[in-house]
């Protein structure tokens, strides 16, 4: 069964219908990318995985076990949560916010997690850091920690590497590619089809002009594939 299937759906952003129709299944360890134009719907489609936001019609289901309160998720950093004034661990530790359901406090259990994400990503001598004195790349590997408190099986990734430098780019891809080959299913929007392409397994381009949802083989041959590739990368 697909941990995640998504049939026929649509949504409205401001009143506006911005998806329509978008259909695709992701499985166990799966590797998705969305790609698509400004304003196509991508972050609006992960607020709808999430239950952030409404459908307006269509269906979204969870299978193996997977619930949408369960699923990690990177977001689009802001000026304010760059500035967040809190510790390392303590950001890291919100994570496990919905594994704690009523308790008032986190248990043994959390805190060893928390410190075991920080390790797993090469933070872990950044634990009592303040947040908002990080470079921009230390800052994204701090969210990704938090985003894997909150689950074992799915990350989303919302342009998790916008505004970060080349080299600092290329590594945070790396790590989120060794969580995947670790068994983490990842579902990233991108606004760079190049590196889409190089990483994925699976892509679904939203947008207006054109649709596809399939194996990144299939994509590459397809009219949506390489008319976006000939373009270069594109905006969220």
């Amino acid at each position: 069964m697909s941990q995640i299937s998504a049939q026929n759906v649509s949504m409205s952003y401001e009143k506006k219908l911005v998806l329509e129709g978008i259909s695709f299944e992701v499985d166990q360890g799966d590797y998705l990318c969305i790609v698509g134009e400004n304003g196509s719907g991508k972050t609006t489609l992960l607020r709808g995985i999430l239950g952030l936001m409404p459908l307006k019609s269509g269906a979204i289901r969870f299978g193996d076990g997977v619930r949408n309160n369960q699923i990690g998720y990177l977001p689009q950093q802001t000026l304010v949560q760059k500035d967040f004034p809190a510790s390392v661990f303590e950001v890291v530790l919100s994570g496990c916010l919905n594994r704690i359901g009523l308790m008032p406090f986190y248990s043994s259990r959390e805190k060893r997690k928390a410190q075991q994400n920080l390790e797993l990503l090469g933070i872990g001598n950044l634990k009592l850091k303040s947040y908002k004195e990080l470079s921009g790349g230390q800052q994204q590997r701090v969210l990704l920690a938090r985003a894997l408190c909150a689950t074992e099986k799915i990350v989303l990734l919302d342009e998790p590497a916008s505004g970060l430098d080349p080299i600092i780019t290329n590594e945070f891809y790396q790590i989120i590619r060794s969580l995947n080959q670790a068994g983490v299913t990842i579902i990233m929007i991108s606004h760079d089809v190049k590196l889409a392409v190089e990483y994925a397994n699976k892509i679904l381009h939203i947008g207006t002009m054109s649709e596809f949802f399939g194996a990144t083989e299939e994509y590459l041959k397809s009219e949506a594939g390489r008319r976006f590739l000939e373009g270069g990368s594109s905006g969220a």
